[in-house]
């Protein structure tokens, strides 16, 4: 124990050469030199003391000695001098850095610590991060000190403060000082007065707990701290407001992307399609296959795997919808009973095929490295994936819509959708039309589940989720039209993810679906209806 305290003060008197000692550090120095006196009788409040004083010193060497001491890896041996083990077994100088030869693991014996000292350590890791030469570095380390609060961090917050030139970390090294002082019993009320308002402006739940400790207190400063805990609150729920408006245009942008290619065929060919959600997990699984086939064959553009799977997801499920209309609907037109049960039992049918194929179990999609991760703006917490999707779907409905607006096929589309039978006078091959546009929404359902496979389960049940909200979708947004499909998507997102921290997700859904009936017997053809003589008819 003698030896340690003789060794942590013997490294704070040279481990810098005295002409370094400058800028407000000899009195650090001069206080540990002072104890010396004391190794006798030396406590490891003394050894705490003495590793707390060190940190102070903001020298990056003092980082290295303190770092092996946490990691066991510093050393002294009889003549009190400090080695640091390297990784390759052999040591270093503390003092300079150096490689030390003649040093074996005989001439030294290891530093020992106990619980008090490993507590001391972390702290002075902690401080001593807040002269690191990068900023994201120093920016964690003011984070760091916030959450703990610790006092003992105000004397290296106040020298990091005056050499930080960074606004992004000086502002946080502010907050963390704050939050210091108001735990600190020692300080001033002006200086915790104006740490209330520091918290107060930062307006985050970590502020508010700080706060709120104070807010049932008596004095000037709990009256402060009460009232920037009411301000606080009505920030917080601005932000929550503005957090559930995004998460529901995800939500309305993936149920966009469900319900535009149902819209479609559902608006042209008046079919009840039940296994449109089929599609949507069609697509899915294709993005798995890309996603394993690239890994295995082409590892070095696995990065790209999502975007190759949207043409491949596109193609593949809209040659399933070819071959289910020509297979199958064909014969159906006319009969909505019929063509009801009938896709309902083909969507059973695909769900059984691809459990044999893949198995019941979910199967793992990655999400790309630049997909992934979250941006804070303010109190909202903006996930990139959920942003890719919501920018995903917007292009693929500008694309719908160009292709319907531009295309002869569009073209001949809308003639099929607004008078079926003037379009078949015109030469229009509406059978062809029907293979056609039941090919194409069921591509574009194949694409929504591409955008699935990054924030759902990918499992032969993922389309029963997604079918009843994109029928719900494409009735209140008018049958056949993508305007109102869009508007009605992102409409129905947000209010149901308004609606589901008041009432639970079930009885979220059930108050939507009420409310959409309610609308439908004022409007049953939804907000935006399509016009023709055989729609209007």
């Amino acid at each position: 124990m003698h030896r340690l305290i003789a060794w942590l003060l013997l490294l704070a008197i040279v481990i810098l050469p005295p002409n370094a000692r400058a800028d407000g550090l000899d009195d650090a120095y001069e206080k540990l030199a002072a104890s010396a006196g004391a190794i006798s009788t030396a406590s490891f409040d003394s050894v705490r003391q003495g590793v707390e004083e060190l940190a102070l010193s903001g020298d990056p060497r003092a980082a290295d000695v303190i770092g092996a001491l946490h990691d066991g890896m510093l050393y002294a041996n009889d003549d009190h001098v400090l080695f640091i083990q390297q990784p390759d077994g052999h040591y270093a100088d503390a003092r300079t850095g150096k490689p030390a030869p003649d040093v074996t693991d005989d001439d030294v014996k290891s530093v020992r610590v106990n619980n008090a000292i490993r507590g001391a350590i972390d702290g002075a890791l902690g401080s001593l991060q807040l002269f690191a030469p990068d900023a994201p570095a120093r920016l964690q380390a003011a984070s760091a000190v916030f959450v703990s609060h610790d006092p003992a961090a105000l004397p290296a917050l106040d020298k990091a403060l005056a050499k930080e030139t960074d606004p992004a970390v000086k502002q946080r090294m502010e907050q963390a000082k704050a939050a210091a002082l108001l735990s600190d019993p020692d300080a001033g009320q002006a200086a915790k007065l104006a740490a209330v308002e520091t918290l107060k402006a930062r307006g985050d739940q970590d502020s508010r707990s700080l706060l709120s400790a104070l807010a049932g207190q008596t004095g000037p400063v709990a009256d402060a701290a009460g009232a920037a805990v009411v301000s606080i609150d009505h920030i917080l729920q601005m932000w929550s407001v503005a957090q559930s408006i995004f998460y529901g245009l995800s939500l309305g942008s993936v149920l966009l992307l469900a319900a535009a290619g149902l819209a479609i065929t559902f608006g042209v060919m008046g079919v009840i399609n039940m296994a449109h959600g089929e599609m949507v997990m069609i697509g899915a699984y294709v993005t798995f296959v890309v996603q394993q086939l690239m890994h295995t064959y082409l590892p070095s553009l696995y990065g790209i795997s999502l975007p190759v799977a949207v043409p491949v997801a596109f193609l593949v499920s809209g040659g399933v919808g070819v071959v289910v209309e020509r297979s199958l609907i064909r014969w159906l037109y006319g009969r909505p009973l019929e063509t009801l049960l009938a896709t309902w039992g083909l969507s059973l049918v695909l769900q059984q095929i691809v459990r044999s194929l893949f198995g019941a179990n979910n199967q793992d999609v990655d999400t790309p490295g630049w997909m992934s991760g979250a941006y804070r703006l303010g109190g909202l917490t903006l996930t990139w994936n959920r942003l890719y999707i919501i920018l995903f779907a917007f292009l693929v409905i500008a694309a719908l819509m160009a292709a319907l607006r531009y295309t002869p096929l569009g073209l001949r589309m809308r003639a099929v959708t607004q008078n079926r039978r003037m379009a078949a006078a015109m030469g229009i091959r509406t059978p062809w039309i029907d293979a056609m546009t039941f090919g194409l929404g069921s591509g574009v359902a194949g694409i929504a589940g591409v955008a699935l496979s990054q924030i759902d389960n990918v499992s032969p049940n993922l389309g029963q989720g997604y079918i009843i909200d994109s029928f719900m979708v494409v009735v209140f947004g008018g049958v056949g039209n993508l305007w109102g499909t869009t508007l009605g998507a992102l409409t129905l997102g947000i209010v149901n993810k308004f609606l589901e921290p008041v009432a639970g997700a079930v009885l979220g859904k059930i108050v939507v679906l009420v409310l959409l009936i309610l609308f439908v017997q004022r409007n049953p053809r939804g907000m935006f209806p399509l016009k023709g003589r055989a729609v209007e008819a």
